[in-house]
């Protein structure tokens, strides 16, 4: 049975456990409370308050969440009150020294950790804010200083953010958290850079991925493990063309939870995979479930909550609920939930998830056909032109031109989307030593200004206009890493976008034609030309003229594309 106490002013949860004493302490923040100017300051000052710890002989870690931070451990009870002391007071007193070194490991940490297709769908989903930040680099970190680490710790880092977690007999007596008074901060309101649901986006793979937003509860939780076993069976067992087919149920803390699914696929099998991904989803929304199915799922959640040492092993959830004021259920009405999922609720979560679904097809397909609306990758339209407005050539593409105005820069061409980011909607600036600049907007739509590109720009005008503490001072790219004008058959040296553009059916059809017009009219262009030069044919430039007019006009609308693309 888990029982509620107090520690030193911070709301406790006890339960006995057969092994070694554990414990856990949560404070309310995480990415999502952070700016994507300062993204990674709360895993930078996680990473401040274990260093003094050191080689401790007992095991303890930290983890930067996306609505909590969570500093627990596993050793003898005398361990516990040192663990946690020394963390209170680290966060209380920063070590300057300490902050540069930091810095370096958190930005390691960061270039080795394996990503995969799921990690960009907040992106989609949120944008570059709240929930969506963490599909974004730790930018911040070239430019937190101590003074934002200490102003960060005091607002959030206090005795009345926290809840505390103990498995054991009883939390050790004496036991002090030495924590500054403060408020309980709620979880940030997620926003939606999606004009409406279901979307879908082409990923970067071949691989299918789903995200959905369900109310958070017992019928969630079993829709998740239906959908699991329904992917794996006909994606794996009976058409054997996934080796992965997974699901994933998280809480995001605000009475909802995300349920995501992924599905890999071999190159060419990309197509079968996403029919049979989304053939299982509408089954599900109309009600085509197996009973068995549900038994299964519920019975091993229910198997779960009935070890002798299940009350401990559910401490850190049941932290997380009570510091997000979420409702707290004990294990017989958790068990009472559970059984009581049918067929119905299933159905009724499933239609809720398909509502608000995000999918991820794979690299150069799409989900139109199946009633999915196109996520936007760019802005609904340029600007309107306005006085004050000023334009700049691009010397990698004639057509295209950046357009620097008072309240918005914009990148536009007469063949594609517009890219728009207004001033006021611009959370994080990127300027590096050269002059470059990356501007992003709170929907994730990004406009690169790039000196050596776009002549005569004024980087210091835009600088201006946006707020100091949303410019970000990068460090100095390497000369390979600049963007230069292209030269005649070589390609331009370009960072991505945030949201970089893939190609979709319809852009690889585009390709196609402009590529056949291009080999075709060059072709009779030239055979003309050798015709007339031998004899073969009378006379008459006009004919070899248009005809290299025609492949000229054709091999620019192919490169058009290609960039485009």
């Amino acid at each position: 049975m888990i029982e509620r106490t107090e520690v030193d002013g911070v709301p406790t949860v006890v339960a006995p456990t057969s092994g070694p004493a554990r414990a856990g302490l949560l404070f309310r923040v995480g990415q999502a409370d952070e700016t994507l100017a300062r993204r990674g300051i709360t895993h930078l000052l996680e990473h401040l308050a274990l260093h003094p710890l050191g080689q401790a002989d007992y095991h303890y870690n930290g983890s930067t969440g996306n609505v909590v931070t969570h500093f627990h451990l596993q050793g003898p009870v005398d361990s516990v009150t040192d663990f946690l002391a020394s963390v209170c007071r680290s966060l209380q007193n920063i070590d300057d020294a300490r902050i540069a070194i930091e810095k370096s490991i958190v930005s390691t940490e960061e270039s080795g950790r394996v990503t995969g297709p799921l990690d960009e769908m907040p992106l989609w989903r949120y944008g570059a804010r709240d929930h969506g930040l963490v599909s974004f680099p730790q930018w911040g970190l070239h430019n937190v200083t101590a003074g934002d680490l200490r102003e960060w710790a005091a607002r959030y880092f206090t005795r009345g953010n926290a809840v505390l977690w103990f498995a054991g007999a009883e939390p050790p007596s004496g036991l002090k958290l030495d924590l500054p008074d403060g408020a309980r901060r709620p979880v940030p309101s997620p926003s939606s850079a999606l004009p409406s649901t279901p979307a879908f986006f082409a990923g970067s793979s071949h691989a299918t991925a789903l995200d959905a937003v369900v109310r958070d509860g017992a019928a969630g939780r079993v829709l998740a493990g239906v959908l699991e076993r329904r992917l794996f069976r006909a994606l794996r067992q009976e058409a054997g063309l996934s080796y992965t087919a997974a699901t994933n149920y998280d809480s995001r803390g605000d009475g909802f939870a995300v349920l995501s699914a992924l599905a890999d696929a071999l190159p060419g099998k990309q197509d079968a995979v996403l029919g049979g991904f989304l053939d299982v989803l509408a089954a599900l929304r109309v009600g085509r479930i197996d009973d068995d199915d549900i038994a299964s799922v519920v019975n091993r959640a229910t198997a779960a909550l009935e070890g002798d040492d299940a009350d401990a092993a559910r401490l850190p959830s049941v932290a997380f609920q009570l510091l997000t004021d979420q409702p707290v259920l004990d294990r017989d009405q958790l068990v009472r939930e559970l059984k009581a999922v049918d067929a119905a609720a299933v159905r009724e979560a499933a239609a809720e998830a398909l509502a608000s679904a995000l999918l991820m097809t794979p690299l150069g397909t799409t989900a139109e056909w199946a009633g999915f609306t196109a996520a936007p990758t760019g802005s609904a339209a340029a600007p309107a032109p306005a006085a004050g407005d000023k334009h700049h050539a691009s010397g990698a593409d004639p057509e295209e031109r950046l357009t620097v105005g008072l309240e918005h820069v914009s990148r536009v061409h007469p063949d594609r989307r517009a890219t728009t980011v207004r001033f006021d909607n611009c959370v994080a600036l990127l300027a590096y030593p050269d002059g470059g600049r990356l501007m992003v907007g709170n929907d994730a739509v990004s406009v690169r200004i790039e000196p050596t590109i776009y002549l005569g720009v004024d980087t210091a005008a835009i600088d201006a206009r946006v707020p100091a503490e949303r410019r970000v001072a990068m460090p100095a790219r390497e000369p390979g890493q600049i963007p230069q004008p292209r030269r005649p058959g070589a390609m331009g040296t370009q960072a991505p976008l945030v949201r970089a553009r893939q190609l979709d059916v319809k852009q690889k059809v585009t390709l196609g034609v402009f590529a056949v017009l291009t080999v075709v009219m060059g072709g009779v262009a030239l055979a003309v030309s050798i015709a007339m030069a031998v004899g073969a044919m009378p006379l008459r430039p006009l004919p070899a003229i248009g005809a290299w007019i025609a492949a000229g006009y054709f091999a620019r609308k192919l490169r058009t594309q290609w960039t485009d693309a």
